[in-house]
């Protein structure tokens, strides 16, 4: 991704950017966020809430710290970048000249990575959200697998992304839990069911590793159901929602796949919570044998305050996450930069605060009551979920960055477009030909990943010149970016053309 300079003092030469690569996937037509910013008007139009967004961190929603461990998929804006929005802002917001400014991202509706091997789907719900209330509901849907297979990516589509807020997928072994519509329902706890994968606002699908040095995979059993934890947020009362999972598998006969087992490694039970009181809670396990770990999921409800989990083994610190303002309303699965190595021998820590008084503006109750630990929404929860696998050497080398792009490589057949984009997919360059239109002023194209994060701005196109150009698959930093799906995104006077590349090197 290209690197805003300090300097940056018009919307059009890079203020633009910055917005594009860390608000626009939730500040869009159809996005979960109350205002759109998408182009310098809207950002205008909407200037104090977004100031106060960025000067009280609040915005981008991304709780982790990222100076404690290595996580992909960040969304946090960089000291440099916040700052600069910050400058641009405070001297009168100049929009510069709007003919450089970069064409802005565009989000598919449906799927990115394009069809799977089985697609499922919630049935057509209500939210009974509240203007006060939230809707937690948990749907089980039959898989009618007749044989065991291996998972190799799972994709979450929201099907009304303006008001779901997070999806979490567990996979029921069993095939018998049960539908729970009482609004109060945040996803099957035990051993039968594991969580597989989920969707926030601005996340991509969840993609293991497929290469020769590093196949990972999620075993789904014949007969499984798959469990739809859903959350409504307030104001979504009367909107209707059909969320579906796309679950890709490997081939049957591929071997070498390495098993990821998903379960809640650290967790407590037995806490109490007095009422007008800060608790801190912890847990601790045991590692009986080196494993990695791929991924990791902290998981607590609204008294939450803070939580913590790392690992020490012989007098080192292996640091795992550590979210300081815990926020129940961002939450989700994170993908670590490298696969992190707890040792046979080492102890998992895990450590959660509490604020269970009337200044927490989230407490339930109102005045403060005791809480103890439970299911529902208004109980608590002290758990922290992992995708890991048996320990190998070299594990903590591979660079899952580069590893789990979205790289599975499905062809995208595109709507009827005068724009003609070909090959696809592509291993050399790709050309982009747009001899079949006509149009008055210059056309802008911009390459993004299927974040919205920009990964390069080609050459703008002249009415009166040649109107095809060529991608080489590289990035502003003249690196060649991983295999996977990409977007196109051509501004022709005014008019935005999207259209789906696939990287194939």
């Amino acid at each position: 991704m290209i690197n805003v300079e300090l300097d940056a003092q018009t919307f059009s030469s890079g203020i633009a950017e910055i917005f594009y690569n860390r608000c626009t996937s939730c500040h869009r037509t159809g996005g979960i966020a109350p205002f759109n910013i998408g182009n310098y008007q809207e950002v205008v139009n909407n200037v104090g809430s977004i100031y106060d967004a960025i000067a009280q961190d609040r915005m981008p929603p991304w709780p982790p710290d990222n100076t404690y461990s290595q996580l992909l998929h960040s969304r946090a804006l960089t000291s440099s970048e916040k700052s600069t929005l910050l400058d641009w802002l405070n001297n009168g917001m100049p929009e510069g000249n709007a003919s450089e400014t970069q064409p802005p991202p565009v989000f598919p509706s449906g799927s990115i990575l394009g069809n799977g091997d089985l697609e499922l789907q919630i049935p057509t719900y209500t939210s009974a959200a509240t203007a006060m209330q939230d809707d937690y509901v948990c749907f089980s849907v039959p898989t009618g697998l007749l044989n065991a297979r291996k998972i190799r990516a799972i994709e979450v589509v929201a099907g009304n992304p303006g008001i779901v807020h997070h999806c979490l997928i567990y996979i029921d072994e069993t095939g018998n839990y049960q539908t729970n519509t009482s609004g109060q329902c945040t996803g099957p706890v035990g051993d039968s069911y594991k969580l597989a994968g989920g969707y926030v606002p601005g996340t991509v699908p969840m993609v293991f590793p497929n290469n020769p040095a590093l196949r990972m995979g999620m075993s789904i059993t014949a007969g499984s159901n798959i469990v739809f934890a859903m959350h409504y947020p307030s104001g979504s009362g009367g909107q209707q929602d059909s969320t579906r999972v796309i679950l890709h598998f490997y081939p049957e006969g591929t071997t070498g796949i390495r098993e990821v087992i998903a379960n809640p490694v650290i967790q407590n039970w037995a806490f109490s919570l007095p009422a007008n009181q800060i608790t801190t809670v912890n847990a601790s396990q045991n590692m009986p044998v080196n494993i990695s770990v791929f991924s990791v999921f902290p998981h607590m409800h609204l008294l939450g305050k803070s939580i913590k989990a790392y690992g020490m083994h012989q007098g080192d610190t292996i640091k795992l996450i550590n979210i300081p303002k815990w926020d129940f309303h961002w939450q989700g699965f994170y993908v670590f930069q490298n696969l992190v190595k707890l040792p046979s021998g080492s102890t998992l820590y895990g450590q959660g605060i509490y604020d269970n008084t009337s200044t927490n503006v989230h407490n339930p109750n109102n005045p403060p009551i005791h809480v103890g630990p439970g299911l529902n929404t208004s109980d608590e929860m002290f758990i922290f979920y992992n995708h890991y696998m048996p320990y190998l050497p070299g594990d903590e080398n591979h660079d899952l960055g580069a590893m789990v792009a979205l790289n599975l490589q499905e062809y995208f057949s595109e709507s009827p477009s005068p724009i003609r984009i070909f090959p696809n997919p592509f291993d050399n360059y790709l050309t982009l030909d747009l001899t079949m239109i006509s149009f008055s002023k210059q056309a802008s194209i911009a390459i993004y990943d299927t974040q919205g994060k920009l990964i390069k701005r080609l050459d703008n196109l002249s009415p009166e010149g040649d109107k095809i150009i060529h991608w080489d698959g590289t990035s502003t930093n003249n690196e060649m970016v991983n295999n996977g799906v990409y977007y196109v995104s051509i501004l022709v006077d005014g008019v935005t053309h999207l259209h789906r590349a696939v990287v194939k090197m």
